[in-house]
């Protein structure tokens, strides 16, 4: 009896041993385990974008002018105020006027004797026909009151031109504007001496619109060339200012130079941008994008979601199973915060856009519908700033030409 109690003693110790290694190892097994981590997926949303080349360059003024006398004396007046916006004919200057007054008053006198002297010589001429014609004067004395009057008549053509000559003297000491635009400092004040063509008073560049200039490589040359059989002009560009986080001033391109600099390997280029406004000036600094392609159609998915793996880039996806795995990509420009996805991705498949740093590829998550914002096109809507710097620069970082983004 007592030994049927100690097999069963032994067979229950047996169990509660068997039952305890297993327990412990169930729980080694759950502890080994990774947890599955939540993520946010979406799939790539599709519009239209548009790839562009980005440049440096300064803002020209389309005209300038200095501001030169056309005649020579003391200056009297300044009429306007120094950085003030001035219209073509505006009075700019006065310069003291009586000298010519008093030349043109002369030349009025010689036209008066001009005048004069050839009535004289047609009273003449015509009373020697009328005694010609009974004879009593000689043909020689007819031919000469002619000659008289042809010559009275060129004095009077003298002076009437040496009038005309006088009148514009006389309009030339006052100092018109040749252009409309924004007017600089005057550099003469008025007591001084000016001499005609050769004293600057001022200058004067036009406001609006306003030139981009900007240099870009002969192999982007070649490039816009084969695409566009060389004409380029009409291209939108975008351009932003050294304080502006986004390309907010629109243009076009109006002009490619038709020699290539030998020395550097780039080609003058242009555009032609709007400035209703005045807030851009000459000699002013700013980057520019120029539309490198047309629009066209493009997956995006956002910049946070590109992972760099060694040499490649890559997105994880989501499985249906909802295991993670890598997939390589190619890349394009970047539109807002969105990345243009050029291959390896395809428009149904679910990317993880949030909670990417607790993915990893081959293991487990529990996905969470996500939404990708769409961007609002390649740049945003030009729009006027609220608040108000070698007229050629060089492209980005300094080389010929910056490649596209």
């Amino acid at each position: 009896m007592s030994r049927m109690k100690s097999a069963a003693l032994g067979g229950m110790l047996s169990l509660l041993l068997a039952a305890s290694v297993a327990g412990c190892s169930n729980g080694e097994e759950q502890a080994a385990a990774p947890p599955v981590m939540p993520v946010t997926v979406a799939t790539p949303i599709s519009q239209e974008v548009v790839d562009w080349d980005d440049f440096v360059g300064r803002f020209e003024a389309i005209e300038s002018v200095e501001v030169k006398p056309r005649a020579t004396g003391y200056l009297q007046a300044v009429h306007f105020r120094d950085g003030q916006f001035v219209r073509k004919g505006q009075l700019l200057f006065t310069i003291d006027p009586r000298q010519t007054q008093a030349a043109l008053a002369q030349a009025q006198a010689q036209l008066a004797r001009a005048q004069a002297t050839l009535a004289n010589a047609r009273t003449e001429l015509a009373r020697s026909r009328t005694l010609a014609a009974s004879q009593a004067a000689s043909v020689e004395e007819v031919e000469q009151r002619q000659a008289a009057v042809r010559t009275g008549q060129a004095d009077v053509a003298a002076a009437q031109a040496a009038i005309r000559a006088q009148q514009l003297n006389v309009g030339f000491t006052r100092v018109t504007a040749p252009i409309s635009g924004q007017i600089s400092e005057r550099r003469v004040d008025p007591g001084n001496s000016v001499t005609a063509d050769q004293t600057v008073l001022t200058t004067i560049v036009s406001t609006s619109p306003l030139h981009f200039a900007f240099e870009g490589s002969e192999a982007l040359l070649l490039k816009y060339q084969r695409q566009n059989a060389g004409n380029r002009s009409g291209t939108a560009v975008r351009i932003r200012l050294q304080d502006e986080a986004s390309y907010v001033h629109a243009g076009t391109l109006d002009f490619i130079d038709t020699v290539v600099n030998t020395g550097a390997g780039t080609v003058r280029a242009r555009a032609i941008v709007p400035n209703p406004n005045g807030f851009l000036k000459p000699g002013m600094f700013g980057h520019m994008r120029l539309a490198a392609t047309q629009p066209y159609r493009a997956l995006l998915v956002p910049d946070t979601a590109i992972v760099t793996d060694a040499a490649r880039r890559v997105v994880y996806v989501v499985a249906k199973d909802g295991t993670v795995s890598a997939r390589p990509v190619e890349l394009g420009p970047l539109t807002g915060n969105l990345r243009v996805i050029r291959a390896g991705l395809g428009p149904q498949e679910q990317v993880i856009i949030d909670g990417i740093q607790r993915a990893r590829p081959g293991q487990k998550v529990k996905p969470t519908p996500g939404r990708i914002q769409a961007a609002g096109g390649p740049e945003p809507a030009p729009a006027a700033p609220s608040t108000p710097p070698s007229s050629i620069a060089t492209p980005v970082g300094g080389a010929p030409a910056a490649g596209r983004r």
